[in-house]
């Protein structure tokens, strides 16, 4: 077996936009060094001052150096069908495949993280930085922050971890089926391993703990691995790997429900990483209130955080089609129900009779609203989705009342109940969004054989 512990230097954390500065290369056939390769790269873009900080590579220590694509040949034979070895593989896997790709190479071999390796074999350290690592075990460093020093570095501490390998974790961790290469750096195997193939929402927390991302799945194990098995260049997924450092979860009986809590816990937590259903809210509502005067009028305004409004929409327009369908239906007032906030249009006194002048009293338009507003609330839908769970032999329970979600939660297979009320002290309540309300709204035409309409 012929590895070929790497190190590189780079403009940049992500490979899409930045470029490799500096490239080491050793292959070791596990007795000893059989061929080294190390050359500065012209990146062809400016080296960030505080990469030159760190790295000691300037901008003119490259401007005469190769660029990668003249070096690309030698490196591609050095590297291909071997064990790809680094500290934090796929940061420089990363980079080197991408730059293949662009010259129309593909790279193909295993990769070994010694980050990883080391933690399986002395899983007691408190830090498992390269210079941290090699301090504790006193391997000597040269040049570090550069390529080949530190090529140099991980070469020696995959000779000692090789010794030390009792267990056998190399093949393991090189087995075909192994997934774990893919995983972010600060993310066990283990944690994900023991995820059933369920539905539910899975976690994933950065160093302090703190949830970066919220997921739904049909199948938990298997969705959280997909997030890992491509190792994309854009900045966005490079700065998402290295976030990742644990992966909790939450089971749930469905797939149904699974969405349901996701888009609820999303909202809850506001993740760094969930970008898609963030802003998927509607931004006004109808509202009622009662004037100077006592007559009802009825508004379409942008929603209010404290009052809960009749009905939302996504639109300003959406909001006055309804109240100008609702004027028509039921008499009222177009100019008691305000459509613009700044300007009330004229009123259509043959259609209210007089509200606006009144020639109606409050007592007999305020009717009418009511009369208009019940008429709206039935026309939203009260109904149960009722399912096997995946998890256990209940079965769960997703409950719309008028229209709006009330809640979730699992009965007993045979249990049975007669009124909403006592559903209700059977589930447990969730705060109520349009995205929820619609996911189940859909499902339900979708799958009307799960449904109970009251």
């Amino acid at each position: 077996m012929l590895f070929a512990i790497t190190d590189i230097e780079t403009t940049g954390g992500h490979a899409s936009a930045n470029s490799i500065t500096e490239v080491a290369v050793t292959i070791y056939d596990g007795k000893e060094v059989v061929e080294r390769f190390e050359t500065l790269i012209n990146p062809n873009q400016p080296i960030p001052h505080f990469i030159e900080s760190l790295t000691g590579i300037t901008d003119e220590m490259v401007q005469s150096a190769p660029f990668f694509e003249e070096v690309a040949p030698k490196l591609f034979e050095m590297l291909q069908g071997k064990v790809f070895v680094a500290h934090n593989v796929n940061f420089d896997f990363s980079f080197l495949n991408h730059q293949f790709l662009s010259l129309g190479y593909k790279l193909q071999c295993k990769k070994l993280c010694t980050v990883r390796y080391t933690r399986k074999i002395y899983p007691k350290l408190t830090s498992y930085s390269l210079g941290k690592i090699c301090a504790h075990f006193k391997i000597p460093v040269y040049n570090r922050h550069r390529a080949g020093g530190d090529a140099n570095a991980t070469t020696s501490l995959l000779q000692l971890l090789l010794k030390n390998d009792v267990n056998n974790h190399l093949h393991t961790m090189l087995a075909k089926q192994s997934k774990e290469h893919f995983l972010p750096l600060y993310v066990n195997k283990e944690q994900v391993e023991e995820m059933p193939l369920k539905p539910g929402v899975y976690y994933f927390h950065d160093g302090k703990d703190k949830i970066i991302y919220v997921g739904k799945a049909k199948q938990l194990k298997k969705r959280v691995i997909s997030h890992f098995s491509n190792n994309k260049s854009t900045k966005q997924k490079q700065e998402f790997l290295r976030n990742v450092h644990r992966i909790s979860y939450k089971q749930c009986g469905t797939e149904l429900m699974a969405s349901v809590f996701e888009a609820i816990e999303i909202k809850r937590l506001w993740p760094q990483f969930n970008r898609a259903i963030k802003g998927f809210e509607p931004s006004f509502g109808l509202y009622t209130y009662e004037d100077s005067n006592g007559y009802i009028r009825m508004v379409t305004d942008r929603k209010k955080k404290n009052l809960k409004a009749l009905y939302t929409f996504n639109s300003k327009y959406e909001g006055d089609a309804l109240i100008k369908k609702m004027i028509k239906e039921f008499n009222l007032c177009s100019k008691l129900s305000v459509i613009d906030t700044s300007t009330a249009i004229s009123c259509l006194n043959e259609t209210c009779g007089g509200a606006c002048t009144g020639k109606l009293t409050s007592k007999e338009y305020n009717n009418r609203v009511s009369a208009a507003i019940s008429s709206l609330q039935k026309s939203l839908p009260s109904f149960v989705i009722r399912e096997q769970a995946e998890h256990s032999t209940d079965d769960s329970i997703i409950l719309m009342e008028e229209g709006r979600f009330y809640g979730m939660g699992y009965l007993k297979k045979n249990e049975v109940f007669d009124t909403i009320d006592e559903l209700k002290n059977k589930l447990d309540q969730y705060p109520e969004y349009e995205f929820v309300r619609n996911l189940i709204r859909n499902y339900a035409v979708e799958q009307p054989t799960k449904v109970m309409w009251f």
